[in-house]
């Protein structure tokens, strides 16, 4: 089994719909879509849950009001600015003390300095995560609530499932589309994982991005290949792409052209390789079938060294 992961140094760069016909491409693989704060994949691939999970990635505080004596203490040691005194009355004072549970960032202090015990510290539910069948094969999937925390767990949490899964079913690949940018999740998306795949635009922004995750997959000691999206819109810059991942040892897996029929394939919940044959999709197939090549070549090369 590889894990694969496909990245890119922000959002909009065709990450997830390069993966999608990659899960499409290949055979015997599970798709994971770690990017959980904005995940999008089964837009594509259509999945239909077949099991469904709650996700708690920490606690929270909540006051009682019939037991607040309004003493102040929590609202002092809060340095989120979660706690106010505008709680309702109690019988003994006319207000007392309350949590907002938005702001609120689990960290349990008040619990400590409460002498009345009158807070509670329970886990709560940041989202929900699945496990799903698509035409592709199993997809595990998740989604956090709006401003819920700790999507690195999250995301963790789905890796492990789609690892598990792959092995149970003896599956040569785990897919993952990867969350953005260079923050918690991506390293959460990234550790551990076999090889990386940059998507990268030809702009001035797409090189500042790619240097910064390239510098994320090196620090992981990470294989990593370069595809170039939308190559055309800007053929210059395209080329100092491909020129600053081969200074950094990245190797260019193909150029995929500006195309209007991922946006129509998209529209009908499909991948460009299952709308068409021609232009973005040909470029597709082609950058897959040289990572399977060189995916293979490493794990025959693995294969020898144990022997």
């Amino acid at each position: 089994m590889r894990e694969l992961v496909v990245i890119s140094g922000k959002g909009g760069t065709g990450k997830t719909s390069l993966v999608a016909s990659l899960g499409v491409l290949a055979e015997k693989v599970v798709t994971a879509d770690c990017d959980v704060d904005a995940a999008d994949l089964h837009l594509v691939l259509q999945p239909t849950a077949r099991r469904r999970e709650p996700f708690s990635g920490g606690s929270a505080a909540t006051i009682r009001s019939e037991n607040c004596v309004a003493c102040g203490e929590c609202e002092k040691v809060c340095r989120f600015d979660a706690i106010s005194g505008d709680g309702p009355a109690n019988g003994r004072v006319s207000r007392t003390f309350r949590v907002d549970p938005v702001t609120c960032e689990g960290c349990g202090v008040c619990v400590q300095v409460c002498q009345h015990e009158a807070i509670d510290f329970a886990p709560v539910v940041n989202g929900e995560w699945f496990v799903s069948d698509t035409r592709c094969g199993p997809m595990v999937h998740a989604r956090l609530y709006p401003g819920a925390e700790n999507s690195g767990k999250l995301v963790s949490l789905v890796r492990n499932e789609a690892r598990r899964i792959a092995s149970e079913r003896q599956f040569k690949w785990v897919l993952i589309d990867g969350s953005p940018g260079i923050g918690c999740p991506v390293i959460a998306s990234l550790t551990g994982a076999d090889f990386a795949l940059i998507v990268a635009e030809p702009t001035l922004s797409g090189l500042h991005d790619l240097e910064r995750i390239a510098d994320l997959t090196a620090h992981f000691n990470i294989e990593t290949f370069l595809a170039a999206n939308k190559w055309d819109v800007n053929s210059r810059n395209c080329g100092h792409v491909e020129e600053l991942a081969a200074d950094r040892g990245i190797q260019c897996v193909g150029r995929i052209r500006y195309d209007l029929a991922v946006t129509e394939a998209q529209v009908q919940g499909l991948s460009v390789v299952e709308h068409t044959n021609n232009g973005a999709a040909s470029d597709v197939r082609d950058i897959w079938d040289r990572l399977a090549k060189r995916l293979h070549q490493d794990k025959v090369r693995k294969h020898l060294t144990v022997l």
